[in-house]
This record gives structure tokens, sequence and C-alpha cells, in this order.
């Protein structure tokens, strides 16, 4: 008996371990969100391009940044122009040239990248000079279609004219000051075809059981069109009987 004291010890510490480390294991479980495994992030990347001879090269300018999950979205993050960045771009605007951008073919639903490979480039440009004289300040719109599927990019300059103003290079053209947009198509509104509808069966219902809405024009007032009519036919044969004696009177004083 003293040897199985022990034994009966350890068991039963054994038994309280496990029965620790399992109520552990469903606590957290149990605490798990569905979509913590979606919380993801998925980076689409940013491009531009500003060249003397308007031949585009694209280089990175930043990303795209989706977030899956419960706090879905859409961010940009972006890196600072090079000295020799910011000299080329002014070079650019000098000559009236272009600033492009461009974004990948690809859904912006981070939890369907693997559905879809990217399909080429959305393109969009501005005047170089309008963006330099903004101090580097865009507004970037991203289309979609219904399913969440890159169709379009635009982008636009604040303000959006070419002035002719002095920029400095090291305070002004160093960051990006850009306000992204995601357009989604909006659905247009149905016509109210069963509110017609409803709107026709009463009327219908009311005429039935108000057959005196049915009735003719003359049905209605026939008890006023017809003292007219015959006022009209008197009125008619007195100026005949009355033409009628005027000239067989003239007709006498001539003999």
């Amino acid at each position: 008996m003293a040897s199985s004291s022990p034994t009966y010890i350890s068991l039963s510490v054994l038994s309280a371990i496990t029965l620790l480390l399992w109520t552990e294991f469903a606590h957290c479980n149990l605490n798990r969100r569905p979509n913590d495994a979606l919380d993801t992030d998925f980076s689409v990347p940013l491009e531009h391009s500003f060249e003397i001879d308007d031949e585009p090269i694209f280089r990175r300018r930043g990303s795209l940044e989706l977030r899956a999950g419960r706090e879905s979205g859409v961010t940009i993050s972006q890196s600072q122009l090079s000295e020799e960045d910011r000299n080329t771009l002014k070079e650019v605007a000098a000559v009236d040239g272009l600033y492009r951008i461009r974004v990948p073919r690809v859904s912006l639903q981070a939890d369907r990248q693997t559905e879809k490979q990217a399909d080429g480039y959305l393109t969009a440009f501005v005047k170089a000079c309008a963006l330099v004289e903004s101090h580097l300040s865009d507004v970037i719109t991203l289309h979609t279609d219904v399913t969440g599927y890159l169709i379009g990019v635009s982008i636009v300059t604040i303000p959006g004219t070419c002035r002719g103003l002095e920029v400095e290079d090291e305070v002004d053209l160093e960051s990006f000051n850009t306000t992204l947009t995601v357009m989604a198509p909006v659905n247009a509104p149905m016509p109210e075809t069963a509110l017609f509808i409803e709107r026709l069966e009463q009327e219908m219902e009311k005429k039935e059981k108000n057959p005196q809405e049915q009735k003719s024009f003359f049905a209605k007032y026939w008890m006023y069109i017809v003292p007219l009519v015959l006022f009209l036919m008197m009125s008619g044969a007195q100026d005949q009987s009355g033409g009628g004696a005027g000239g067989g009177a003239a007709n006498g004083g001539g003999r």
C-alpha cells in the first residue's frame, strides 16, 4: 500500500496538468475570430515615369497596401523623391512634358489575389508642370468593377493648372501628398414598376365599383348638351324665316 501512494499522487498531478492544458487550448480556440487568418497585407506596386524624351520608363513610386479581413481597405505607401528625380521632374516640367503613373490590372480584394493574375497595366498622366506647382499634391482614383477588379485609374493635381510658379526643390518636391480614392460602380435606380401597376389596379377597381365613371362624355352631360342644340336650331330657323320675309318685301316695292 505504501508503494502505490506515490504512483497515485503522480497520476493525479499528471491528470491535473493535462486538464489545465486542455482548458487553455479550448480557451484559445474560443477566443479566435474566424477572419483572423485573413488579416494579411498584400502589396500592389505603384509606378511612375517622367522623362525628357517622353519615352516612358517606369520605376517604383510606392505601393498600394491591401488589407483583408474585418478591416479591409486600400492605403498607399510612397517613397521620397531623390535629388536626381527632383531635378529631372523640374526639367520635364520646363519643356511641358508629362508625368505618368501606372498600376497592374489586379483585384483590390486581398483574399482574391490568387484567383486572377495581373493582366497588363492601367496608365494615367498629368502635365509635369502641374504636379511641380502643386508641390506633389495629387489625387489618385482607382476604378473597379462589381467584383473589385481594377478597370481604370486617374490622377489629378491640386491645383490642376500650370501658372509658371517657382518651386523650391528641397522644401516642395520631396514627398508626395496623395489622396487615394476607390470608385466602385453604383447601381442605377430601378423604375417603380410595381408601384405603377398597383396604382393602375386601384383605379380599375374604383371604376368597377362606380359604373358612373365609365359613362361617355355625352351620357354624363346630355342635360346640358340637348338644350343648347335645341336653342341653336330654333335660332337658325328664325333667321331663315326673317330673311325670306325681307326678300319678298323688297321684290314688291320694285313693281
